[in-house]
């Protein structure tokens, strides 16, 4: 249980968090998952209106700090800040902003693994966004997706799934949680009935539970499910360099320094043409679907 007393504070696109030195904002990214050309449109936002990087966070979305200027709406985030980042496609929903918190095995659907969860980031994603309850979630509530290979399995999480194969995943509720194994494409929707589920057990108020951890009995979201034996052990994610994809072509994991993105960088990642980028938790960046030399 929490003893906290003060509301999620987690800051957002159209809520930042104030620092001494300007605004900080966090852009959502599920899965990583972004175009090259909305990452350059970031980087020229942070140009005009913030520090003039892109800092990379641990679950994979994007950060903008030292936003100043006389130009601060009363909330301290530019106006025309705000429109650059829902022109680059990254803010799909004003109310539902802070809640897209969804963590990938970043490879997935590329290169190994025993699925491709990038449908169920999509169907996850867009059920949220689209569940008027669920924009009450707190900010740091978190969806964890493993493909089966182990990469994110030993996350922090709220709510997640562990591929096994053959179509099949098994359900996850915070740190010691498994559920009932599901068909793939029912995952999501069963995702967002846990989450819903969440929201009725935590109740209303300052003190309300931020995590599916703190609620008095976690155990009550999901039935004691053992967990399965098909399921991966957690490995270290694939390292930085060149590798031949499972259709034949080729990607690069480029790693970031500090996990901070410049505009040489950003740059340098629209060398091969517009394309989609993977962000990692762990300081990098998946450029995809390179033909093979």
């Amino acid at each position: 249980m929490t003893t906290r007393t003060y509301r999620d504070r987690c800051p957002g696109v159209l809520r930042p968090w104030l620092a001494e030195d300007g605004a900080i904002v966090r852009v959502r990214v599920p899965g990583g998952r972004l175009a090259s050309t909305a990452l350059m449109g970031l980087v020229d936002a942070s140009e005009r209106w913030a520090d003039g990087t892109v800092l990379l966070t641990s679950r994979a979305n994007l950060q903008l700090r030292g936003i100043t200027g006389a130009a601060a709406a009363p909330n301290g985030v530019p106006e025309g800040l705000v429109e650059a980042v829902r022109s680059a496609g990254l803010l799909p929903s004003e109310s539902h902003e802070l809640v897209r918190n969804i963590v990938a095995s970043p490879l997935t659907g590329r290169l190994g693994g025993r699925a491709d969860l990038r449908p169920v980031i999509e169907a996850l994603d867009r059920r949220l966004c689209a569940d008027d309850e669920l924009a009450g979630l707190g900010g740091r509530f978190l969806f964890v997706l493993d493909d089966g290979r182990g990469d994110v399995l030993a996350r922090a999480l709220d709510l997640g799934l562990v591929a096994l194969g053959d179509g099949l995943a098994q359900l996850r509720a915070g740190s010691g949680g498994w559920g009932p194994v599901v068909p793939l494409e029912r995952a999501a929707g069963e995702l967002v009935g846990l989450a819903r589920s969440f929201q009725e057990l935590r109740g209303t108020g300052l003190d309300a539970p931020w995590h599916v951890d703190e609620l008095p009995d976690p155990a009550v979201l999901l039935p004691g499910v053992a967990r399965d034996p098909r399921g991966p052990v957690s490995s270290d994610p694939v390292p930085p360099g060149t590798y031949r994809q499972d259709d034949g072509r080729r990607l690069r994991i480029v790693p970031v320094p500090d996990g901070i993105v410049t505009r040489a960088i950003a740059e340098g990642l629209l060398d091969d043409g517009p394309r989609e980028l993977v962000v990692t938790p762990w300081r990098s960046i998946v450029v995809p679907e390179l033909e093979s030399p």
